[in-house]
């Protein structure tokens, strides 16, 4: 029977017609997976550029690298059970002689090098910072400047250390301690000395804040 000029072949589509251009659509890419992909993968790329920017910031900052004890690094002690705030003037009994952790004024000693005593309770707020101090016995003006040439000399020491005088140690002798680690020494070891605080600048203690020149302690990217 032949076909009817009215009548289309079966799957044939007309130019111009509505079924031609919803098939055409169908076969377009869907632009809003493409949106949704290419903002998904920038914010992923921006995420992993951050973390980098982020992470070298804060370690620039801070000085060291190690927040556990190195071993050959110092000498690790134990932990005081408490580090609360105690009363000025009152005393604390530590488990080290100097002290690396503990109870401690509210207050903390400003960063850099002293001729004058600081109490254990001032300086045990420094170390729980994450700040280095060091402690020194010793009689020879001559090597209290040389002590503080080595001092002035470690980058790290002007955010992050505080060094004093203090009698409770033999003569001739210095100790550099972090919080929970101490390094005694009866030299002036320049080399020694920046080992100690390339390693524990900031990184031990339970709060890191760092020193700043007005005396306060703040967060080491603020």
């Amino acid at each position: 029977m032949p076909l009817s000029k009215h009548r289309r072949r079966r799957g044939r589509i007309q130019p111009g017609s509505r079924s031609s251009d919803a098939s055409l659509s169908l076969n377009r890419p869907k632009p809003k997976a493409n949106w949704w992909y290419i903002s998904a993968s920038a914010i992923i790329a921006f995420l992993v550029i951050a973390g980098f920017v982020v992470g070298g910031a804060s370690f620039g900052a801070r000085g060291g690298d190690s927040e556990t004890y190195v071993k050959g690094i110092g000498i690790e002690h134990e932990i005081m059970p408490t580090r609360r705030h105690i009363s000025e003037g009152a005393k604390v009994e530590y488990n080290t002689v100097p002290p690396t952790s503990g109870d401690h004024y509210a207050r903390w000693a400003e960063c850099g090098f002293e001729e004058f005593e600081l109490v254990d309770e001032r300086i045990v707020h420094n170390l729980e910072h994450g700040n280095i101090v060091i402690s020194y016995n010793l009689e020879d003006s001559n090597e209290i400047d040389q002590l503080r040439k080595v001092f002035d000399d470690i980058g790290p020491s002007k955010m992050w250390g505080v060094a004093r005088p203090y009698k409770e140690i033999p003569s001739g002798t210095i100790v550099a301690a972090a919080w929970g680690i101490s390094d005694t020494m009866t030299v002036i070891d320049k080399e020694r000395l920046e080992q100690f605080f390339d390693t524990y600048a900031g990184n031990l203690g339970p709060e890191r804040l760092v020193c700043t020149e007005s005396g306060v302690m703040a967060p080491p990217n603020s």
